[in-house]
């Protein structure tokens, strides 16, 4: 296949400059994925000045980019996706809180929140979580920006086909290699490799961080081959960034960027919508690669 770029980004909904954006951009060709550039952002205006720049790309996004159905459907809010995500980039945070919050309390203990049908696959915490992880509040600041900017979602909404917007999430291709995670079967353990609590990032992480990269650079893990067929290519600067920051925050970026990249082939093979699967719901979304 030609090479595509790629961007992979680990998103905050609160940016600072103590706590970026951070974009991974590169080229994926014939299975190798070459990183070419890390990019910090302090502000979400900067992240959407990024996103209006006139390139192509394939890009995978550490937020959730839709909403239980479920908790829309008892919400009463819009149950088309572009209808829903505009309906609730009208609120702010605390209407969000409490809407959500509600719906939790009429629920039954230990099915307070609701998934999606992409959420138990993958791992992953459910999109309308607002607290540890605040995801909700990370599709609120961020999917609206990719909306503006006129992105393509596949299976979602059309935009520009020349910039490709997906959902990623890091911590799914980081359990697999780490912990031969899978769906439904219970991997070796649970090795963390980063925390933003200083008093947490211990050198058994940043042994983590090693070997994650290490798999990735190979293209196989301690427990088999990497499942999207990928080998990651970086040079010895972009190696030690990637295992020196603790936050963990530079390496999701670049997982992100290897699910782009997944992605990427499959569309170069004909398959449909990069590989989301054809009966996702269009309302939910879908985590690529899941």
């Amino acid at each position: 296949m030609a090479a595509v770029e790629l961007l992979g980004c680990d998103f905050s909904s609160s940016p600072s400059p103590r706590k970026h954006i951070v974009l991974a951009w590169g080229v994926v060709a014939d299975g190798i994925v070459v990183l070419h550039e890390l990019q910090r952002l302090h502000s979400l205006q900067a992240f959407a000045a990024v996103l209006a720049q006139p390139r192509s790309w394939v890009g995978a996004f550490d937020l959730p980019f839709g909403l239980p159905r479920s908790l829309v459907e008892t919400l009463g809010w819009p149950q088309d996706w572009r209808a829903c995500i505009r309906h609730m980039a009208a609120l702010d945070r605390r209407q969000i809180r409490d809407q959500f919050a509600a719906f939790c309390a009429a629920r039954p203990v230990g099915q307070k929140f609701a998934h999606r049908a992409c959420d138990h696959l993958a791992g992953s915490s459910p999109s309308m979580k607002w607290v540890n992880p605040p995801v909700a509040y990370m599709l609120h600041a961020g999917v609206p920006l990719l909306l503006d900017a006129g992105v393509d979602f596949p299976g979602l909404h059309l935009g520009d086909s020349q910039r490709v917007a997906l959902e990623g999430y890091p911590g799914l291709l980081a359990r697999e290699v780490l912990d031969g995670w899978q769906a439904g079967v219970r991997g070796t353990g649970r090795r963390s490799y980063k925390s933003d609590d200083k008093a947490k990032q211990t050198p058994q992480r940043a042994q983590a961080r090693h070997d994650l990269v290490q798999a990735l650079e190979a293209g196989q893990g301690p427990h088999g081959v990497v499942r999207l067929g990928l080998r990651l290519q970086l040079n010895a600067a972009q190696r030690q960034a990637l295992v020196a920051d603790a936050s963990g925050d530079v390496l999701d970026a670049v997982l992100c960027m290897l699910q782009a990249g997944w992605a990427a082939q499959q569309h170069a093979a004909g398959v449909p919508r990069y590989g989301l699967p054809q009966d996702m719901d269009p309302l939910e979304g879908w985590i690529i690669s899941v």
